[in-house]
């Protein structure tokens, strides 16, 4: 079989299994951070172990536009170049920041991670760089590149504020508070819902079930966290705004 049809497989293999794992993590909490609980055997350190299980995000993308036929053209490099200003801050910049070093995560779930990331990469990349269609010049004008490129950078730029407010929370070493201000008056987890936004706009980008996959792993990751971040804010302050939602203002 050709490497198309093993990918098209592959993707949407992938595809299905995004609901699916939306619906397990709906019931089981994906146990790290404030979630973090005993029985998931062998664990790693937290800041180690978020590097090792974002890292293929940062390596795998530039190593397969390097591979692929495209190296040089405009839309394939500047993509890269938005990919990796994302998980340079992810993988390098965000976990050092982190407070809480000493704390640990399962290995499996560092396992589970860099599997994804591997994999998600390796579907974004080649259909990218080598598989898909050519993406010319003119995509740059084109309303579905603008509108994606309008969200991925709101997203990525909402993302950064909520993980600034929240850093800037934990510094105060006293245990869990309220996050105030921006979308967080709106929504328990803006930083989660800045990241939707991101990689639903990068599926607009790219045009592609690639990029759509991956908007829907993002959701089907971010979305059940969200609603037990909120359940865990509105059962430990009596006076959590009830009007906020978790996750998308007004409605959910």
């Amino acid at each position: 079989m050709s490497e198309i049809g093993v990918y098209k497989i592959v993707l949407w293999g992938w595809i299905a299994l995004a609901p699916l794992t939306l619906g397990l993590l709906l019931f089981v909490s994906a146990p790290y951070g404030r979630h973090s609980r005993d029985g998931w055997g062998p664990s790693i350190g937290r800041t180690g172990g978020w590097i090792l299980m974002e890292s293929p995000a940062l390596w795998a993308m530039p190593l397969l536009y390097l591979l692929g036929d495209r190296v040089g053209e405009l839309v394939p490099t500047l993509l890269l170049a938005a990919w990796l200003v994302h998980y340079s801050n992810r993988v390098l910049i965000f976990p050092l920041r982190m407070r809480g070093g000493n704390q640990r995560n399962p290995l499996l779930i560092v396992a589970f991670a860099f599997f994804f990331n591997l994999v998600n990469a390796y579907l974004q990349g080649r259909w990218l760089f080598a598989l898909g269609p050519a993406l010319p010049r003119s995509w740059l004008a084109d309303p579905r590149f603008v509108a994606g490129a309008l969200l991925m950078a709101f997203g990525f730029a909402t993302n950064l504020r909520a993980d600034a407010k929240l850093r800037a929370l934990r510094a105060r070493g006293d245990g869990y508070h309220i996050p105030r201000g921006g979308l967080f008056e709106l929504v328990s987890c803006a930083n989660y819902l800045g990241e939707i936004i991101e990689w639903i706009g990068w599926a607009l980008c790219t045009w592609s079930l690639a990029g759509l996959s991956f908007a829907l792993w993002t959701v089907a990751n971010l979305l059940p966290r969200a609603l037990a971040h909120h359940r865990f804010y509105q059962q430990r302050f009596a006076d959590y705004p009830a009007r906020r939602r978790a996750i998308i203002p007004y409605v959910l």
